[in-house]
């Protein structure tokens, strides 16, 4: 009976174990001008890894869909709360503008990198398509409170200079980096425009991934933009229907008809999911001032990084 006891909590414990992730924080300062070296804006940036695999994401860019999703989740189960005081649903708080609008995946021990975003709920992505080429040299140093060896890529445009540890076994770091004999503790460009650094490790239970949609946009690298555009465009055209079957009906006394189409992402638990972003300026980021009843349908402002982490 004790050894049936015994294997079973060594199961259970097994168990609980594989169901947490291991989220590895980065303090993550970015240039936002692509010609002067200006304040550098900083975030924080997680890596989250489970099993095979990992995924990429902002902090705020966490915060801000949970948020949309919360109060979206609240409207559906009863659409009587849209009426509700937003000081009881999150008001005053600030959803903080990131320069990471998307999310990526990683199946580790395969090397495959997925980049995933979305025009207001349609999901779209893309296989990253160009394998990382590192040049691993014999200098190391302590970096971030590890001892560290440095590594240099190009890619995307820019020259990048890793710190790779082999005490943490774990070939992935921030961004789309990965393929190095150790985790990355310490990532910049030579032109000092983006920086992660690794400060800690935490462990959280159940954390969400997104199932790829079954009517989700596949693409490629190259077309990426032209299709996210494209996307753009439809999604413009039926906002637009939208507003004029609203207005038609004012006009004949039919009244005001509900939001249309929702925008942003989800988030569950203490997981994560794509979605569009605020702008980067602006009062749009500050929820306090927006009507209940359409905050979770809103669909979002997004400015183009003017200092983009890939310049081709």
């Amino acid at each position: 009976m004790k050894k049936k006891l015994l294997v079973f909590f060594a199961l259970f414990y097994l168990a609980a174990a594989y169901g947490q992730t291991a989220r590895y924080v980065y303090e993550t300062s970015v240039n936002p001008d692509s010609i002067n070296l200006v304040s550098l804006k900083n975030e924080k940036t997680f890596l989250d890894i489970k099993g095979n695999r990992s995924l990429f994401i902002s902090e705020n860019k966490l915060i801000k869909d949970s948020l949309l999703t919360a109060f979206k989740l609240e409207d559906k189960d009863d659409h009587k709360k849209e009426e509700k005081d937003l000081s009881k649903r999150g008001a005053g708080k600030r959803i903080e503008p990131t320069f990471f609008e998307y999310y990526i995946i990683k199946n580790i021990p395969e090397q495959k990198i997925y980049y995933h975003d979305k025009v207001a709920d349609k999901q779209i992505y893309y296989q990253e398509d160009r394998p990382l080429k590192w040049e691993i040299t014999d200098v190391k140093e302590k970096q971030n409170g590890y001892t560290a060896q440095k590594a240099v890529a190009n890619f995307g445009g820019r020259i990048w200079t890793a710190w790779f540890t082999k005490d943490i076994a774990i070939s992935d770091g921030p961004y789309k980096f990965s393929g190095l004999p150790g985790l990355i503790v310490k990532l910049e460009d030579d032109n000092g425009d983006y920086k992660f650094d690794l400060v800690k490790k935490i462990t959280i239970q159940n954390a969400f991934e997104e199932a790829v949609s079954s009517d989700a946009k596949l693409s490629t690298r190259a077309n990426f933009k032209g299709d996210k555009a494209a996307m753009e465009l439809e999604f413009g055209k039926k906002m637009r229907a939208i507003a004029g079957n609203e207005k038609e009906a004012m006009s004949s006394g039919g009244g005001r008809r509900g939001g249309g189409m929702s925008g942003g992402g989800g988030m569950r638990g203490g997981g994560h999911s794509g979605g569009r972003g605020m702008s980067h300026g602006g009062n749009e980021g500050d929820i306090s001032s927006m009507p209940a009843a359409n905050f979770g349908n809103l669909p979002l402002k997004n400015n183009t990084n003017e200092n983009p982490i890939e310049l081709k």
